[in-house]
């Protein structure tokens, strides 16, 4: 299912490339063709060229190249669909679908976005026109915000009335509800959703409108903030406040800030800081942390100081671990927020950033700042407690360094640090107290607190052994424990095809590995298993990429890699297409277990047969390849 071939022709061939990418760089005519710097990377002399007649454009600098497709899909981070509706919406041709009921759905979905785009629209004309959003203006402006930041945020009053939204955007009643608007009351009459409110519009990462946060008013009765509900647009456990805005600046300095407010991420914009989003109403989850890596995987967390220390330390390191992101944390003054930070130390808050430490860095000092260390008894505590912090950290490596850097502040020897270390990593854990954070996190309000057993990450690790347990008959033979990264992944799925059954691996392995199948098999898969496998395996393929380059990188013979990493590009290309062919996926996966030697190595594989003959051989030069 898809876009029909003849409307992605139709969309190739209607798009001025030259005014697209112009939109991004500046382009002069150099004889037959159009040259500038090139928007993927930093340089000075320009070295991208663009070919108007044939629709293509090149960079002799970092090798960038494609059509007017790719180019979309590179500079906005889009998938081949989303750049296809992207120029299709430019160039207004209508898009059809290779299946009826895609088709409708992507009809529907257009028509809702519009009407949000409309109230949107409604709602922002009404703070800056209405008699009835005087206190709403007065509010704005006391908070610091200025006419041009109004009207570039788009921001909006919902009057507190029952139905004055629905009766001026005159829609259907089920579109209404399904666009997150409006409701039936128990009347039985249409209720606009948002009432007595400042409005943020949220954006998907495209800018189009997909729901709202709202802000009651001083004094005003009510829960201080109200976000537009999960529906057919929305979903606040993916949507992230602002990423629209933030994703060049994103990219460009290779780091994104997450905060928690929409008020947050303008103060970060007004200090310059341009590659801030914020979640909308929920902790940070793994559908976020896979939007964001697309763009960069240094993820600066900017919370308030308690909460980024309560944040699920188990679950960051899960994450860091799964996909290969780097966590941080901003260290804010005590009590103050970027939003106020903005208003009065604009510099501050960019040092802040500036000055983020990892993760585990940052609850070490924390808690080091509240420890006595003039004294012996204080500093054999101190140590404790951070040997506590440390021991949950998976990788031993990291342990390792903090454990010495410890062992100076604390004046006690590194080995005896280490033993300590083993003991509180060996010794049972109590349950987490019920403390005001953790109850902020039951009721859907806070980060979650921390869990007691290492984690393994819900994201593609977890399904694909969720795959391996539910539908065994779809991932044997395909799958095997070194595509896995995560320890507790690879002993899962080791123990699972040496034991057969989950029943009989779970008493076969150890605690942290048998919680983890256990909690997997009790879970239904819940998405295609051929989602699944194509996902995992496009990760695995993505990883071996990354390696292919860097290997190339330090080369003395770089062009050796050429033909392969083209080929995994390509092949890579397609896994990101629905209906992902076997022959595409087995390729691939006979490609990354392959153990042949290395390009350079001068000892040619056994086998070096054409993809393009559906054989699930490796690749022309995979041979040369491990």
């Amino acid at each position: 299912m898809g876009i029909l071939d003849e409307d992605v022709a139709r969309v190739r061939e209607s798009t001025d490339i030259v005014g697209l990418v112009a939109q991004y760089t500046q382009l002069k005519r150099v004889g037959q063709r159009w040259s500038g710097l090139c928007p993927f990377h930093a340089e000075k002399t320009a070295s991208f060229s663009v070919n108007d007649t044939e629709g293509l454009y090149h960079c002799f600098g970092c090798k960038a190249s494609g059509d007017a497709i790719t180019f979309v899909r590179e500079i906005e981070h889009l998938d081949f669909v989303g750049a296809v509706e992207l120029l299709a919406a430019r160039s207004g041709i209508t898009l059809r679908y290779s299946d009826r009921e895609e088709h409708e759905g992507r009809r529907r979905q257009a028509r809702l976005l519009d009407l949000v785009d409309r109230a949107a629209e409604w709602y922002h004309d009404r703070l800056r026109t209405s008699p009835d959003a005087g206190a709403a203006r007065h509010y704005l402006r006391s908070r610091g915000f200025t006419s041009d930041e109004v009207v570039r945020y788009r921001l909006g009053w919902a009057p507190d009335d029952w139905d004055q939204l629905v009766r001026a955007l005159w829609a259907a009643p089920e579109d209404v509800e399904a666009a997150g608007l409006g409701f039936t009351n128990r009347a039985g009459r249409q209720q606009d959703f948002f009432r007595g409110r400042v409005l943020f519009p949220i954006d998907d990462e495209r800018g189009r409108v997909i729901g709202f946060g709202g802000r009651k008013l001083p004094g005003a009765e009510g829960a201080k903030y109200q976000n537009s509900r999960d529906n057919v647009l929305y979903n606040k456990s993916r949507a992230l406040y602002g990423l629209d805005r933030a994703k060049g600046g994103i990219v460009h300095a290779n780091e994104v800030v997450v905060c928690e407010g929409y008020t947050d991420v303008i103060g970060f914009d007004r200090a310059g800081v341009e590659r801030a989003v914020a979640t909308c109403g929920t902790a940070l989850t793994e559908d976020h942390i896979r939007s964001l890596k697309r763009f960069s995987r240094r993820i600066v967390l900017a919370y308030d100081a308690d909460e980024a220390g309560q944040a699920a330390a188990e679950r960051v390191y899960a994450w860091e671990q799964a996909h290969e992101i780097s966590v941080f944390v901003v260290d804010l003054p005590e009590g103050a927020d970027p939003d106020e930070l903005a208003r009065t130390g604009p510099g501050l808050l960019e040092s802040a950033v500036a000055e983020a430490r990892p993760f585990l860095s940052f609850r070490i000092e924390r808690v080091m700042r509240a420890a006595d260390l003039e004294t012996p008894e204080g500093r054999a505590r101190a140590a404790d407690a951070a040997l506590g912090v440390v021991a949950e950290h998976p990788d031993a490596l990291v342990r390792d360094q903090y454990v010495m850097d410890l062992a100076d502040r604390c004046r006690v020897p590194a080995d005896q640090m280490r033993a300590r270390l083993e003991q509180v990593r060996l010794a049972p854990r109590p349950a987490p107290t019920d403390t005001p954070t953790r109850r902020r996190e039951e009721s859907g309000s806070a980060s979650p607190t921390v869990g007691r057993l290492p984690e393994l990450a819900d994201g593609v690790e977890s399904e694909a052994l969720r795959l391996r347990i539910h539908h065994p008959e779809v991932a044997g033979g395909v799958l095997d424990a070194s595509m896995f990264r995560h320890p507790i992944a690879v002993a899962a799925y080791r123990a699972l095809d040496e034991w057969g059954s989950p029943a009989e691996a779970v008493d076969h392995v150890g605690p942290e590995v048998a919680a983890t199948v256990a909690r997997l098999s009790v879970e239904p898969l819940e998405v295609d298993p051929a989602d699944v496998l194509a996902r995992f395996v496009s990760e695995v393929g993505r990883r071996t990429l990354g390696d292919l380059e860097a290997e190339a990188r330090g080369s003395s013979d770089p062009l050796a890699f050429v033909e392969v990493i083209s080929w995994l590009k390509v092949t890579l290309d397609h896994l990101r297409r629905p209906n992902v062919d076997v022959e595409t996926l087995t390729e691939l996966v006979a490609f990354i277990r392959s153990e042949s030697g290395h390009p350079g190595d001068g000892e040619p594989g056994d086998d070096d047969s054409d993809p393009s003959s559906g054989s699930s051989a490796p690749p022309p030069g995979a041979g040369e390849l491990g």
